[in-house]
């Protein structure tokens, strides 16, 4: 397919985009652009979060990564369903009681403003590492399908800067009130992608549905239960564990997923739309590990030689010629759909907690001076996505979602130990101690997996490192609460 042609897709694509949020724009107060004005509906807020929650590291990387891990994936998943559980009776609850806008506002009522701006800090960070790497795919894929086939010797830079600014565009007005509905159109081009690729493989291959699901099951690819070796870092309790604490902290205690949910009307419809996602992202994770073994299963029956990076083997077939025009034009819409659906809500959420967690906008009264300085973060927060997607290209040497999950360990640690203490105990803590805590666990979580093997009888960490990482974040609290009769 010509690269025009690919142009011209996501160009329309993006019209499209910057319709909604024509329409949806219309009104650009903060509470708007924050939090929806409190009037998304569940169901749409439902359907989005799929596309967000996945994201492109998803579209791309797990059916790369079926290789090395086949099913194991699902033992995760499975681990995310008790975490979703744990999100909607738990840690929803709380913050429609306490009526927030940024949920580490409940660390500030907690314990007091070290711990607040030390758990909003984490999330920046979190979140800003987190959506680079989802963007550093769509700006892989546009460098090859786009720039090389044209001959265009451009910077990396080139496709980076497009991709965030094509955020900034659709997004600087409304906010979460735009992204909700962006959200769903994009996670049904991404989830029409997966099952139109799959579809096109077994009509390459000669195979109806049943035999599809008869050689993906068969396949060596296919295992899902790993109970054998507790070193092995497939090993069953390791990922379940690792799953339902990951989704905790990555959608529960994270403002950008939580923001979406805030922006429900009303605790119950939260709760109904938390519930529902969580079923559906099942089924649709095993579709895409699913993809994932077609796509191991026919670069074997066509003789096509895989690529260095697991990574790189969807886009390969999709806009390598391998398959159909229909494949490649929906890959780059699925993948530019999975990736913004998640892209575009982090900026927001970046913006958000920075205006309200260290700006204080919910404490001041100039409307129209709160609007100008918001649009100024939003802009500076795209600069940083640009800069970090680029750092990250110079370092990036595994399977981009391993990254995600690994760096995920260290930056979502000390927020789920310090929400844990919080809501498991009602005692004040030594606040001036709390930075400290929040920067020792990670680095003793660091050096606790350099040498796990050694201390622990052969066992490795893997991506359990967030649980290490908050028990020590946990300790650390219990080490600095303040003695007497000083309880919340």
């Amino acid at each position: 397919m010509s690269p025009w042609v690919i142009v011209a897709i996501i160009g329309l694509y993006f019209l499209v985009l910057i319709g909604i949020s024509f329409f949806t724009g219309k009104d650009d107060s903060n509470e708007a652009f924050f939090m929806g004005n409190r009037k998304s509906p569940w169901y749409v807020v439902s359907f989005g979060m799929i596309g967000a929650s996945l994201s492109g590291v998803t579209f791309i990387s797990v059916p790369g990564w079926v290789a090395t891990s086949q099913f194991s994936y699902m033992q995760m998943v499975l681990g995310y369903l008790v975490g979703y559980l744990v999100i909607a009776f738990v840690l929803l609850p709380i913050y429609y009681r306490i009526n927030l806008t940024s949920i580490y506002g409940y660390l500030n009522e907690r314990f007091g403003q070290k711990s607040y701006k030390t758990g909003a800090a984490y999330f920046l960070i979190s979140r800003t590492i987190g959506a680079s790497f989802r963007l550093f795919l769509v700006a892989m894929v546009l460098q090859l399908a786009v720039f090389e086939p044209l001959g265009l010797e451009v910077p990396f830079a080139a496709p980076v800067i497009l991709t965030v600014l094509l955020i900034w565009v659709y997004t600087f007005r409304a906010g979460i009130k735009t992204i909700i509905w962006t959200d769903t159109l994009q996670t049904l081009f991404m989830l029409l992608a997966v099952f139109f690729t799959i579809y096109m493989i077994g009509a390459e291959l000669n195979w109806s549905i049943g035999d599809i699901v008869s050689q993906v099951k068969n396949s060596k690819y296919s295992q899902v239960w790993f109970f054998d070796d507790a070193n092995d870092k497939r090993f069953f309790w390791k990922q379940f564990l690792a799953g339902a604490f990951i989704t905790i902290t990555m959608t529960g205690l994270d403002q950008d997923m939580m923001q979406k949910n805030l922006s429900c009307k009303n605790l119950k419809e939260a709760q109904k739309n938390m519930l529902w996602f969580s079923a559906v992202l099942m089924f649709v994770n095993l579709v895409f590990l699913s993809l994932g073994a077609l796509l191991y299963l026919f670069a074997q029956q066509k003789g096509i030689a895989l690529p260095e990076k697991a990574d790189e083997l969807f886009p390969m077939l999709a806009v390598g010629g391998y398959l159909s025009v229909g494949v490649t034009i929906f890959f780059v819409l699925g993948l530019v759909a999975a990736a913004y659906s998640s892209a575009d809500s982090a900026l927001t959420a970046l913006t958000t907690s920075f205006c309200v967690d260290f700006l204080g906008f919910e404490n001041q009264k100039d409307v129209s001076k709160q609007k100008i300085i918001r649009r100024w973060v939003h802009v500076g927060f795209s600069v940083l996505l640009v800069v970090v997607i680029l750092i990250f290209k110079t370092i990036n040497n595994q399977s981009v979602i391993a990254e995600l999950f690994t760096v995920a360990g260290y930056t979502y640690g000390p927020l789920l130990g310090m929400f844990a203490f919080g809501i498991f105990h009602k005692v004040k803590v030594k606040e001036l101690y709390v930075p400290i805590v929040c920067v020792a666990a990670p680095l003793l979580s660091y050096a606790l997996k350099l040498n796990s093997e050694e201390l622990f009888n052969g066992y490795i960490i893997g991506f359990e490192l967030l649980i290490f990482n908050g028990l020590l974040t946990y300790l650390g609290f219990w080490i600095i609460t303040k003695k007497g009769d000083e309880k919340v």
